[in-house]
């Protein structure tokens, strides 16, 4: 599933919502952390994994 963007018909897909998301947590961890790399990475994995997750989710609700 693509979301509708109002900038002259594109599209986003969830997984680049996902790590856009992930990495501005990423960020705000490793700086917590005082290790930005780290920060940076989890966040990136951890965007993906949640978009993936939702678009999975989304999918197998479709078919009813």
């Amino acid at each position: 599933m693509k979301l509708q963007n109002k900038q002259q018909g594109k599209t986003e897909s969830p997984l680049a919502v996902g790590i856009g998301v992930g990495v501005a947590i990423g960020v705000a961890l490793g700086v917590a952390l005082e290790n930005l790399a780290l920060g940076i990475g989890v966040g990136i994995a951890l965007g993906a994994a949640i978009a993936s997750t939702k678009a999975k989710k989304e999918d197998d609700g479709s078919d009813d």
